[in-house]
Formats: structure tokens, C-alpha cells, sequence
């Protein structure tokens, strides 16, 4: 009756072995529990022995790389035990064991390297004498060949360097924290947006002077007649519902394989709220006047900041409008708010200089930028919508009058 070795358990990280060397060859009698292989992991050998006596069979070859569990070899019943006690001469009876001693001593050499661990040693150059082994009678394992060459780097960098303080001056505390349901909803979408869209930024930049000094002598009448402030939001609203009616292709969207147009323009307004950014809706924009618009911004952003935005007021818009100036932006590329085609950026008033009527005047002026998904907006198209912003910005009287 035979019985078959498998390859056992070796670490829970651990999923296959290397055989590295048969210690007994096929058709040897062994005992139980002698030493029949050797088996090399990523991390350690380990020694693989017999479970009875008998004869081995072997199954697997050096060098095979085998799955926790696959067979390796099996035992035969029977087989002659070699008999090394036969009644002959002291002197000669020494011989065999002589013979046995050194067969042992080329195998496990103080320092003779296993196949894996020769080959480690020979690519980084290391000699096999100047190591101790570990393994079976002193043999060289993987591992000894593996923490031989980290050794050596160490050495040699220790060499180039004097030891430094690896402390540093200050608090080094880290804070965990789960994100938010909105926040993991952020992500998924900004990341689907990248994914999913051709999606380019265009710029350009605006003359603030003629909107500021319309603020500037009509503000404090039409906070009193309207009872909100007169801000740069609604210039921008007005002039962008405006420009969507010239290139419908900006307010338009992608479903499936259809386009989809609008005939109105629901502007979504990015607002910065205590749990992150949310992107409220104010409705058929393009029906409303300065002052409406302004009222229903400032409805929003109270009710953002307070937590208390319901679900349809943050779906369904056409086009979005975020205003990083703010923050102190100068520059930057919006990322478009799916499924809408289009979102466009403000950003800070800086005073520069700028050629007006052949002489160089300090101007306000504020960089905007276009982000639109291409697979619908074409560049003439984004182009064209931008410059149309621009000119009702700079020539305010144009939009009041829609010409």
C-alpha cells in the first residue's frame, strides 16, 4: 500500500512552493520521518520528510513550483533497509561510512548555496564562502541569500553616509476620518465625469470695469427697492442664459445615443456648504431679471449653509456657473457637472495692464474658462459662447437690451 506526500501548509500567506532539491532519489528506501526534500517559498525553505518507511517514488521534479496540497511523492510498503552492520573487518566496515560521510559533506557544504539561492548570490555578485547558511548542515537557503544582498546594500550605503536623526521637530498626528455619503457621492461623479467625457477647457478674459461701475451707482438703490445686494452672480447668469440661446448645443446634454436640447435654462450655482460643495438650481434663469436672480442666489446659499437644500433643488439643471474667485482664484479648469455638456469658471479681479484704444491702461480684469464636453460642443461652438459672455460682461447695456 502506498501513500502519497503532499505539500503541506507552510504560512497563511503562502499559496505555492519551489522544489528545490530531492535529498533522497526516486527508488530510495527511506525511514519515517527522514528528510526526503527540500521546499523554498517566497520567504523561507522549509524540509519536507517522510510520513512512513519505505520505498520513494518520486512525482514532482526539481524546480517544479507546486500548490499548497499538490503531490510531491509517494511510499511504497517494502524495500530493503541498506544493512551497514554486516559482521566484516572494523577497516572495512568503516569504508561505506566514509563513503556516506562525504556524499553528505558535497551536499550540505557549509556554505553551498541552493539552487535559488546560487542563482540570487550570482546576480548580485556575492561569494557563497563569505556567508554562513542556515539550512540543512549548514546550507545556504533563499532566504540567507536574500537578507545577504539587503545586507550588502546596507553596508555600502551606511559607508556613504553619516547617521542622521530620523526624528522631526513639530506634531506628526494623524486624523481619520469617514467620508460623508456626499462626499464619496463627489467623488464618483468627478471621477465618472474624467472617464466618461471628452472633456477640454477654453479661456478667456473679461473687463470688469463696466459691470463695477454699474455696481457702484446703483447699488444702494436697488438693495433698497429689491432688498438683496447687487453682485456679480446675476451679471454672469444674465449673460450666460443669453449666450445658451445663440449656441443651444452648450445646454444641451447626452443620453445614451440621442442629444438632448433645452429650450430653457435651469442654472445650477456651486456653492461651498459645511459638508462640501452642492450645486443648488435656480429655475427658468432666463425669465428673470437681475433682481430676481440675485433673490434666488441668496435664497440658495442661505439654505446651503444651513443644510437645508432638498434633493430637487440640487438636480436637473442645464448649465452650471462656479465662482472660484472667491477663494482667490486666478486660474483654474472646472470640471463638468454630469450629465450637463458645459460649467463655467470665475475667478479673481485682478487690476492689470492692458491695451485699450492704442494706450496701456490698468484695468479690472478676471480670467473665465470653459470646461465642455467636446463629444457634443464643438470649438467653434465653445469658442463662440465664451466670446458672446465676454462682450455682454464688457457692454452690460447689451444685455438689459438684449441686442
Amino acid at each position: 500500500m502506498s501513500l502519497v506526500i503532499k505539500v503541506p501548509p507552510v504560512g497563511e500567506s503562502i499559496s505555492e512552493v519551489t522544489l528545490s532539491q530531492w535529498i533522497k532519489k526516486n527508488g530510495d528506501y527511506v525511514e519515517m520521518d527522514e528528510v526526503i526534500a527540500e521546499l523554498e517559498s517566497d520567504k523561507a525553505t522549509f524540509e519536507l520528510t517522510a510520513e512512513k518507511a519505505g520505498t520513494l517514488k518520486t512525482i514532482a521534479n526539481e524546480g517544479d513550483t507546486l500548490q499548497i496540497g499538490a503531490p510531491v511523492c509517494s511510499i511504497e510498503e517494502g524495500g530493503k533497509q541498506a544493512d551497514t552492520k554486516q559482521s566484516a573487518p572494523k577497516a572495512e566496515s568503516k569504508e561505506p561510512v566514509a563513503k556516506s560521510e562525504e556524499v553528505k559533506a558535497s551536499t550540505y557544504a557549509a556554505g553551498a548555496p541552493s539552487p535559488s539561492a546560487a542563482k540570487i548570490l550570482a546576480e548580485k555578485g556575492i561569494d557563497s564562502a563569505e556567508l554562513k547558511g542556515s539550512g540543512v548542515g549548514g546550507r545556504l537557503t533563499k532566504e540567507d541569500a536574500l537578507k545577504a544582498e539587503t545586507g550588502k546594500k546596507a553596508d555600502a550605503a551606511d559607508a556613504k553616509k553619516a547617521p542622521v536623526s530620523i526624528s522631526a521637530p513639530g506634531s506628526r498626528v494623524e486624523r481619520r476620518e469617514k467620508m460623508s455619503s456626499l462626499r464619496k457621492t463627489v467623488a464618483k461623479r468627478l471621477v465618472s465625469v474624467k472617464n466618461e467625457t471628452a472633456m477640454l477647457t477654453t479661456f478667456n478674459e473679461v473687463d470688469m470695469q463696466p459691470i463695477m461701475d454699474i455696481r457702484a451707482k446703483y447699488k444702494d438703490k436697488f438693495k433698497e427697492k429689491h432688498g438683496v445686494g447687487l453682485g456679480f452672480m446675476s451679471f454672469f447668469t444674465k449673460a450666460v442664459c443669453e449666450a445658451l440661446k445663440e449656441f443651444p448645443a452648450v445646454n444641451a446634454r447626452i443620453e445614451g445615443e440621442e442629444m438632448v436640447f433645452n429650450d430653457f435654462a435651469d442654472i445650477s450655482i456651486a456653492v461651498s456648504a459645511p459638508k462640501g460643495l452642492v450645486v443648488p438650481v435656480i429655475r427658468n434663469a432666463d425669465t428673470l431679471s437681475l433682481a430676481q436672480i440675485e433673490q434666488a442666489v441668496t435664497e440658495l446659499a442661505i439654505k446651503a449653509r444651513e443644510n437645508k437644500l432638498a434633493i430637487d433643488e440640487m438636480t436637473g439643471g442645464t448649465f452650471t456657473i462656479t465662482n472660484g474667485g472667491v477663494f482667490g482664484s486666478m486660474m483654474s479648469t472646472p470640471i463638468i457637472n454630469a450629465p450637463q455638456s458645459a460649467i463655467l469658471g470665475m475667478h479673481n479681479i485682478v487690476e492689470r495692464p492692458v491695451a485699450i484704444g492704442g494706450q496701456v491702461v490698468i484695468r479690472p480684469m478676471m480670467y473665465v474658462a470653459l470646461s465642455y464636453d467636446h463629444r457634443i460642443i464643438d470649438g467653434r461652438e465653445s469658442v463662440g459662447f465664451l466670446v458672446r459672455v465676454k462682450q455682454l460682461l464688457e457692454d452690460p447695456a447689451r444685455m438689459l437690451l438684449e441686442i
